[in-house]
């Protein structure tokens, strides 16, 4: 039986390369960039102001990518954050990516200041719960 041709993202298939010149049409037309470029410093103020918070031992950032390293809980490295993801997600509706007791976030390029408020806001509660 011959496979179904609907095509892979990686095989050049013109419907792919439709989306793809679709979705950089709308990161031009939306400056989607200059956005971001704009919105950086007001999220690193806003994730470097979780420092201080319980079991926090460090915070990068990076264009709009934040990483916040958590102190491992004894004889359970990667609990903490995963604790913190599971209470995030379940209590306060935030979605989180971890990778041992690290959170890393990556927010969507269209962030409002006032989203950025509001991650930071439920983070410090996450945080704090995890202690």
């Amino acid at each position: 039986m011959i496979e179904l041709f609907h095509g892979y993202t990686y095989s050049g298939h013109p419907l792919a390369c439709a989306a793809a010149l679709a979705a950089q049409d709308i990161y031009r037309d939306e400056k989607l960039f200059e956005r971001a470029k704009t919105l950086e410093p007001i999220w690193a103020d806003a994730i470097h102001g979780l420092k201080g918070l319980p079991n926090v031992l460090d915070i990068r950032t990076i264009g709009l990518v934040g990483a916040i390293d958590l102190a491992s809980r004894p004889d359970a490295v990667g609990a903490r954050a995963f604790e913190a993801m599971d209470r995030g997600f379940q209590e306060h509706g935030i979605m989180m990516r971890i990778t041992g007791d690290t959170i890393a976030l990556s927010p969507p390029l269209v962030i409002t200041e006032e989203q950025i408020g509001e991650i930071v806001d439920k983070l410090t509660k996450v945080i704090k719960a995890v202690a």
